[in-house]
């Protein structure tokens, strides 16, 4: 539902000054720990699930980052500054605006990295919202799709799951859903409108 996590991220790293090497070494671990390697505990997994607080979460990624001068990434307010430059994907949130005016059944599952949602807007796209910290689950666990899907009052072969991370968009099917990996709007439009039947989706 926002621009590229790959855009927000590197207009961080210019914008304070992180040594890039420092945050893919970090992330690249996190990362693979938290979707390919089977660890069921690393610092995002405590984050997404709600597990750690975000304060300490940013003080835990700073500790392993550093400035392009050298010096020590400050902590306090890093997650804030991290998703400054993340803004709406105004293509996805039309889809679902439609959809959802259409009466199609809709719901957003997140995986929070904190910050605020805009949910004065979620009522004109969303019947469900599934936000990880919140419900101590996250994906690609099994359960948080089963729970989405029963808060639509759906079984898991009626729904369609919208991701851009492969890891999810496997494990929702695997759980039953059909699985859409999302790369740019106009392409998940057409998927969907194709996927439910409809004519002039996108």
């Amino acid at each position: 539902m926002t621009n590229p996590i790959a855009e927000t991220v590197d207009a961080w790293l210019a914008a304070d000054g992180i040594d890039r090497a420092s945050y893919v070494a970090v992330m690249r671990q996190w990362v693979q720990q938290a979707y390919t390697d089977g660890q069921d505990t690393n610092p995002i997994h405590a984050l997404e699930r709600g597990e750690c607080t975000l304060a300490e979460f940013e003080l835990a990624l700073a500790s392993k980052l550093v400035l392009e001068s050298g010096g020590p990434v400050p902590g306090p307010g890093l997650l804030t500054r991290m998703f400054a430059g993340s803004v709406l994907d105004e293509g996805m949130l039309e889809l679902f605006r439609k959809l959802h005016a259409d009466g199609v059944p809709t719901g957003m599952l997140s995986n929070s990295w904190g910050g605020e949602y805009p949910r004065e807007i979620f009522p004109d796209l969303f019947d469900a919202v599934v936000i990880s910290a919140e419900v101590g689950m996250r994906k690609p666990e099994p359960r948080i799709f089963l729970h989405a899907a029963e808060l639509l009052g759906l079984r898991p072969l009626e729904c369609i799951f919208i991701d851009d991370i492969q890891a999810n968009v496997t494990a929702a099917e695997e759980a039953g859903f059909t699985g859409v990996l999302h790369r740019e709007p106009a392409a998940t439009a057409l998927r969907i409108a194709e996927l439910l039947g409809l004519d002039g989706t996108a």
